[in-house]
């Protein structure tokens, strides 16, 4: 899978996000924690700023190279700010049959919509699903796909059952996504593991999914992710395991007077002004970090007394 990094709070230089860290996202290009492959196949964030002249448009940046190979991190980087971010590095198969191109790194971002997306995961067989999924796709969505991976595929899936930008809007949608999928998949005889790792992000506010469906299509599978995890990549409960791994949020405050890291003074998210939710912890002690379980949806939101955080089961 790949790796994404979302951030709402106080601005802050980009490279505090995305650089300094000694285990920043670009960093993890070549050495995620969690993940048995490099991040090859391309990066890209979306962020928004008080300082951009469209403070409301999301500044969009994606390159199909290796995010340490990129000669412009250096260059842009350093002069942006970001009150709310969304970055993601790529991972792909090891294969002539990946296609890397900057229509294919995330995050996706369409007109005529608040928000952006980027996901670690996976929809197998998902071209040949469109042909039970495309009748539920609205013609405004589609006609701005231009890449050829599941996720944009799923952000217009998403977009089209989208009734509002509510928090139940949202979940609701997400909950009828996976159902579509997996009756798809049992309607066409593809039933297969499928992840989707999603982050959700318009300005100051995330929306993170951790959801899917097991080897047989159910969507509640059972397992202990670490021990299924010792059973190294390749293995069909590798693959599952990498399923039911949580994904993680760090709330706290003050996280500009630690440059060089991810820390912040932690605190409950009552008194918290800045949250980050990534594919992995990237603090020493990750004990600090909360975690979004399998089968769950957070919504995450900055607003004038600090940040907010809800956590639901999604029922699918």
């Amino acid at each position: 899978m790949c790796r994404v990094l979302a951030y709402v709070g106080p601005e802050l230089p980009l490279g505090s996000l995305l650089l300094e860290p000694g285990n920043s996202l670009i960093n993890q290009t070549l050495d995620p924690e969690r993940h048995p492959l490099l991040q090859l196949a391309g990066w890209g964030f979306g962020a928004w700023s008080e300082h951009l002249l469209e403070p409301d448009t999301p500044l969009i940046y994606r390159r199909p190279t290796a995010a340490f190979y990129d000669d412009n991190v250096q260059r842009i980087i350093p002069s942006l700010r970001a009150n709310t971010l969304l970055a993601h590095v790529r991972a792909a198969d090891y294969d002539a049959a990946a296609v890397v191109t900057d229509e294919n790194c995330h995050p996706f971002s369409y007109q005529g919509t608040p928000w952006i997306i980027a996901q670690n995961g996976d929809v197998p067989s998902w071209r040949v699903l469109q042909r039970e999924l495309l009748p539920h796709c609205a013609d405004r969505y589609l006609e701005q796909m231009r890449g050829t991976t599941d996720t944009e595929f799923v952000y217009v899936l998403l977009l089209s059952l989208l009734d509002g930008d509510s928090d139940d809007d949202v979940q609701r949608a997400f909950e009828t996504l996976l159902g579509l999928i997996v009756g798809a998949m049992e309607k066409l005889d593809l039933v297969a593991l499928t992840k989707l790792k999603i982050a959700l992000v318009a300005p100051h506010r995330i929306i993170g999914v951790n959801v899917g469906s097991g080897h047989h299509g159910e969507t509640a599978p059972e397992g202990d992710w670490r021990e299924l995890l010792t059973s190294g990549p390749g293995t069909d409960d590798y693959a599952l395991g990498m399923l039911l791994e949580p994904m993680y949020m760090l709330t706290g405050r003050d996280f500009e007077n630690y440059e060089t890291s991810y820390d912040v003074d932690v605190c409950d998210v009552d008194e918290a002004t800045s949250v980050i939710f990534a594919s992995e912890p990237l603090t020493e002690n990750t004990e600090d970090w909360w975690e979004l379980e399998f089968g769950h949806i957070v919504f995450l939101e900055r607003t004038d007394s600090g940040i907010t955080r809800r956590v639901a089961r999604l029922d699918v």
